[in-house]
């Protein structure tokens, strides 16, 4: 399966929002990198707390302003919302290339998107020293995604030979 076929997939900001959380998103980007942001992202959570177009928003707004732990929060609630849609497990470890399937059948465009999700917060964990944490997940890509069209075989590389330069300076 390529995960990069794009033809029939629809894609998180496809997604129908409200006027006023699309308002509240647009008057955020505006005040980009700003403190003024943040309550009209959270506004928009509020009124829209499953939307993803409101959860990219703030991950964006939390991860550019390097509060990762913030970005983390919000990347594990975007992959819960979007397992559910897909009838994943809750824990993203139990996933097995089994559910690819049926995540197609669900949606292409969310399968990518909570693969992407995964990827972004694996890498958050890595910049936040959560080694093990991250590595898992990069790994837990790299088996959904046999061919590697996202990415994660490059990412685990650079991983593992950034901790075995670690190990090497140490001795």
């Amino acid at each position: 399966m390529d995960l990069m076929d794009f033809d029939q997939a629809g894609l998180y900001f496809d997604e129908p929002v409200q006027a006023e959380v699309e308002a509240l998103i647009a008057e955020a980007g505006a005040e980009y990198g700003e403190a003024a942001a943040e309550p009209l992202l959270h506004k928009a959570y509020f009124l829209a707390p499953e939307s993803l177009m409101v959860l990219v928003a703030l991950y964006r707004y939390y991860f550019y302003q390097h509060r990762l732990d913030d970005a983390l929060l919000v990347a594990a609630r975007a992959m819960a919302i979007v397992g559910r849609r897909l009838g994943f497990p809750d824990d993203w470890r139990q996933l097995h290339p089994g559910f690819l399937g049926q995540g197609v059948l669900r949606s292409m465009g969310l399968l990518r998107f909570y693969l992407n999700v995964l990827k972004a917060a694996g890498y958050i964990n890595l910049r936040l020293g959560r080694i093990g944490e991250g590595r898992a997940m990069i790994e837990k890509l790299i088996e959904m995604d046999s061919h590697d069209r996202m990415g994660g075989k490059a990412l685990l590389e650079t991983v593992v030979a950034a901790v075995a330069a670690r190990i090497e300076e140490a001795a």
